[in-house]
């Protein structure tokens, strides 16, 4: 299995590579207010993923934050209150599966 991922990643690299020796043709990105810049076309296609990249991390960012803040307060250890601790440790009961449910459909 170790080869035949290794394989794998061998064929992928050489696949990009033969990608990229086959458009090194140049081409121009036009920009706003009539700038441009002029690459090889490998150079544009590499630097769009990149900005792909980029951008869909930053807009992972605000939920990352929120579910990281909301597992740091499950963390914190809480005193228990006086009524949870009096009160019997009893699991709750446990509803019977519909007829659909029981055969999987």
């Amino acid at each position: 299995m170790k080869y035949l991922l290794w394989l794998l990643k061998a064929a992928i690299f050489f696949t990009l590579f033969a990608f990229a020796l086959n458009n090194q043709h140049e081409a121009t990105v036009h920009f706003f207010f009539g700038t441009s810049w002029r690459g090889p076309l490998v150079l544009v296609v590499l630097a769009a993923f990149a900005a792909g990249l980029v951008v869909g991390a930053l807009g992972m960012l605000p939920g990352w934050w929120r579910h990281r803040s909301a597992a740091a307060a499950l963390r914190q250890p809480t005193a228990p209150s006086e009524d949870v601790a009096d009160a019997p440790l009893t699991p709750p009961p446990v509803a019977e599966p519909s007829h659909a449910r029981r055969h999987g459909l």
